[in-house]
């Protein structure tokens, strides 16, 4: 009786060992399929299954990549990235789109309302620079002047004349600036005036088979009325 017991516990234990040591499924390199409770080493880093008891796949594992299948892989998961990104970026930009407008006259009417408050800038920086052109030939005469008089030109002439020119080449670039900005947004409201045309066109085209569908319906419904009666 007591070696039949311990017969049934080693038993058991055998079984628990190889339920835990558990089962998996490799192919070869000729195709062939095979089955072991441990994956020879040469196919470990292969593709291979892990069964359970009644032999159903609980996990997979791949093949290991090369090194240049990893960076490509690492590569494509970057664009995708980017890509869902852009398009979480987009679709963000065109609900501030139609928000902010809604029609087309008010992009156009934003627009020039923008390049108007520019061109008000660009003529203030055009009176200062008429401006200062003036104080430097005006300094720049008078240092003449005063060389042709046999006298020496005071410090504080020659720092007047350096800070007109400074203030001159100054507004120039500020000008410059102005003249970019107002390119810069002729472009971006060309841009949001051809992006809100599309985004219209689809709304309407939406709308055009919601009608459809309604109209079918009921269409549809007046039939089986008729054909009730």
């Amino acid at each position: 009786m007591r070696t039949c017991g311990l017969l049934i516990l080693m038993m058991s234990t055998l079984f628990m060992a190889s339920a835990q040591a558990g089962l998996y499924r490799w192919i070869d390199e000729n195709g062939v399929v095979h089955y072991g409770d441990k994956v020879p080493a040469k196919y470990l880093k292969q593709e291979h299954d892990e069964l359970n008891e009644q032999g159903t796949t609980v996990k997979k594992h791949d093949r290991a990549m090369s090194a240049a299948e990893k960076a490509d892989k690492k590569r494509e998961e970057a664009e995708r990235k980017r890509l869902e990104n852009e398009k979480r970026a987009q679709a963000l930009r065109d609900r501030v789109l139609t928000d902010t407008y809604t029609t087309e006259r008010d992009l156009v009417a934003a627009r020039d309302a923008r390049l108007d408050a520019i061109d008000s800038q660009l003529q203030l920086s055009k009176d200062i620079i008429e401006s200062s052109k003036v104080n430097v030939t005006k300094t720049e005469e008078l240092i003449e002047r005063i060389k042709k008089s046999g006298r020496m030109v005071p410090e504080v002439t020659y720092a007047k004349l350096e800070r007109e020119k400074l203030q001159l080449a100054t507004q120039q670039g500020v000008q410059q600036g102005h003249r970019i900005k107002r390119e810069e947004v002729i472009v971006q409201f060309n841009d949001y005036i051809e992006r809100f045309r599309e985004l219209m066109a689809e709304k309407q085209k939406k709308r055009d088979a919601y009608a459809k569908r309604k109209a079918e319906r009921e269409r549809a419904a007046r039939g089986l009325s008729s054909a009730a009666e």
